[in-house]
């Protein structure tokens, strides 16, 4: 029996019907066919199967006498990518590709080793020549900044492979020789009780000497202090709060913002980081440019910022594809679940949160939501409320939105958020285990090209959404200030507008913030636009009051203090528009719980407020005046009082005040 792609299998005798035929490959290439049986049959139709690569396995079927036996037909279902191969070694030996795959797999791991060694070799050898560079022209700002980069990218990659290593091959040993001791001894309750007395009276003494310089902070702590117990009045279930996650949420939101505003090394690594990203989403640009023309500044939001955003999204997917965000994502909630004793969903949920929206993040753990408890699916209600999503941190950065900050605000956030909600609505049911393990799984892409095409085609809804949002909402808002003019207008005050009203309604909360009095209006003016609009608007309007004071332009300003301030309150999706985003995207993802998830959807979102305005408060108590501002200010009262010394009738405070509320100080 033949067929025009070569040689077959030949008829056998005593074939077990049902059976496989074994064909093999002899020494000298040639089709070997092994049989067993003790039926009469011929091989027919040959069906192949994934199974050893030096053989192929044939279904034997009855058929008429051999001289009418067909053509093998082949089934469609063959596994196209071994097919080819299985055919080719019936028809007289195996192919090029299929020999090299062998070769690689059978010395998979010698292979792999030589290529990475090469890699590092080459990597030395380039940090190497850099040095060398640097050492030559070391006065280059640009030369050193880039050296900077690579020696700590470097120091980092070494620190996760030492890490790497140390846990798969030795962590066993040094858990049950040195950490399961302290583990034991630390879990003891007495031990418990003071070290957090002791961190307690650390804390006390640490804001007494800090508000002793600075008492704008101590207002920033109050307003810390009535937030968290206005969230205990209104609980959905007082008397079940349990104090460990909201105190540890608190506590890592502290070590966060103090390791960050309060260190030169943490300030500089997240000022590093902030510019490197700005840096990075500039490459959005190249994009644009080709696509709208060389004057797309022009229409700076529609060709400029929201191109960002499918650019970012595309980066997004790719990151997923190879497993990098997974890695992230999984360390981050461990850190959180390890400290705040909260489930393992909510935790993967809230680390979720700090890249990716209030609508992708629910993602990661879909099939869990349907099992979910009503305080679990609060708390990730309250995270998508309460941060933003890494695609259009990029569009913020690229009004001017200080990028140090908001990446802190994105950071702090997620603890914030999971002591907010753990507060605001306590767990009365059982959860999910701490040792319970939620895999993280993959895209269905199959290559990084199908992935970067993913992320933009998912970008584009988010853009769409986003511009048509802007465009609605802001002719209603011109419209509803128009009928206010028209109000205000019988009564001799034209000025009446919505923006008017907030800054009044919103004036007390950002006082307790710590914003300066006089700048408390306008910080009270943004939080009203970010809660009934939405914080694309809210930012943009910061943008240009920042852009005044550093220009020097004609216009609104405020301090540098208040800026920061208003960056941390603004950062997060809490505004009325993201009610009907949580119900239908969540909701979609599990239907039986949309009646739930509407239920507490207005409480979610004071929640994530809540979390946002907190964040900003504690950025407010760690915030302190730069280093060359505070210099200056030194200076001028110093120049002040020498001249109120000569001259009897001058006054030092006007000079102060002048020089701190200078647009340019």
């Amino acid at each position: 029996m033949s067929s025009p792609g070569g040689p077959r299998a030949r008829y056998q005798p005593g074939v077990a019907e049902g059976r496989d035929v074994v064909i093999t490959l002899d020494e000298k290439g040639s089709p070997r066919t092994e049989v067993a049986g003790d039926k009469s049959t011929a091989a027919q139709c040959y069906k192949f199967t994934k199974t050893d690569p030096d053989s192929v396995h044939v279904q034997v079927e009855p058929t008429a006498p051999a001289q009418e036996t067909p053509p093998p037909a082949y089934n469609d279902t063959i596994d196209t990518e071994d097919a080819p191969s299985r055919r080719t070694k019936c028809c007289g030996g195996p192919s090029m590709s299929t020999r090299v795959l062998r070769v690689f797999k059978e010395h998979k791991k010698p292979i792999l080793i030589s290529f990475g060694s090469l890699l590092l070799i080459g990597f030395i050898v380039f940090l190497g020549f850099a040095i060398d560079y640097y050492l030559k022209y070391g006065l280059v700002p640009d030369g050193c900044k880039n050296l900077i980069g690579l020696v700590s990218i470097t120091g980092a990659v070494l620190f996760l492979l030492a890490y790497y290593c140390i846990s798969r091959f030795c962590g066993d040993d040094i858990y049950e020789h040195c950490l399961k001791h302290c583990f034991t001894v630390m879990g003891n309750i007495w031990v418990k009780r003071v070290f957090y007395v002791l961190c307690l009276i650390g804390l006390i003494l640490w804001i007494a000497l800090d508000t002793a310089r600075n008492t704008q902070n101590l207002i920033s702590g109050a307003g810390l202090i009535v937030m968290v117990i206005f969230l205990y009045i209104f609980s959905k279930h007082p008397d079940h709060v349990k104090w460990r996650p909201v105190l540890w949420g608190l506590a890592l939101q502290f070590i966060f913002g103090l390791l960050i505003l309060r260190t030169q090394v943490g300030f500089d690594v997240f000022r590093f980081m902030g510019e490197k990203f700005q840096s990075f989403i500039e490459y959005a640009d190249v994009g644009s440019k080709f696509v709208f023309g060389e004057k797309y500044t022009d229409h700076f939001f529609a060709f400029k910022v929201l191109p960002i955003i499918v650019f970012f999204s595309s980066v997004m997917s790719v990151l997923y594809y190879i497993g990098v965000m997974q890695v992230v994502i999984v360390k981050m909630a461990w850190l959180l679940q390890r400290t705040m004793e909260t489930s393992s969903p909510e935790s993967i949920n809230a680390a979720g949160n700090i890249f990716v929206g209030q609508t992708d993040a629910p993602l990661l753990i879909r099939p869990l939501i349907k099992n979910m408890t009503k305080s679990e699916l609060h708390a990730v209600m309250t995270g998508g409320f309460a941060t933003i999503a890494g695609s259009v941190l990029g569009a913020y950065i690229a009004f001017g939105v200080p990028p140090t900050h908001l990446l802190t605000a994105s950071v702090m956030s997620a603890p914030a958020a999971l002591a907010v909600s753990k507060l605001f609505y306590p767990e009365t049911e059982e959860t999910m285990r701490l040792d319970d393990n939620v895999e993280l799984g993959k895209g269905d892409e199959r290559n990084v090209i199908e992935a970067v095409a993913q992320g933009s085609q998912i970008a584009i809804s988010l853009v769409a959404n986003i511009a048509v949002n802007l465009i609605s909402f802001l002719a209603l808002l011109a419209f509803f200030n128009g009928i206010l003019s028209w109000v205000g207008c019988m009564v001799g005050y034209e000025i009446l507008s919505f923006e008017i009203i907030c800054s009044y309604v919103f004036m007390p909360l950002a006082f307790m913030m710590g914003v300066e009095w006089k700048d408390c209006r306008l910080v009270a003016e943004l939080i009203g636009i970010k809660t009934f609009l939405n914080e694309f608007v809210a930012y943009e309007a910061l943008a240009k009051i920042i852009n005044n004071r550093v220009t020097g332009a004609d216009g609104v300003t405020m301090t540098v203090r208040s800026e920061v301030i208003a960056t941390y309150a603004l950062c997060g999706f809490s505004n009325i528009g993201a009610i009907g985003v949580q119900i239908g995207g969540i909701g979609a993802l599990a239907p039986e719980r949309r009646g739930d998830i509407a239920d507490m959807a207005l409480r979610a979102l004071v929640a994530g407020s809540i979390a946002c305005f907190m964040t900003a408060s504690l950025a407010g108590m760690l915030y302190q005046e730069p280093a060359a501002m505070i210099m200056a200010a030194t200076n001028a009262t110093l120049n002040a009082t020498l001249n109120a010394t000569a001259n009897p009738n001058a006054t030092v405070l006007p000079t102060v005040f002048t020089f701190l509320t200078s647009p340019n100080p």
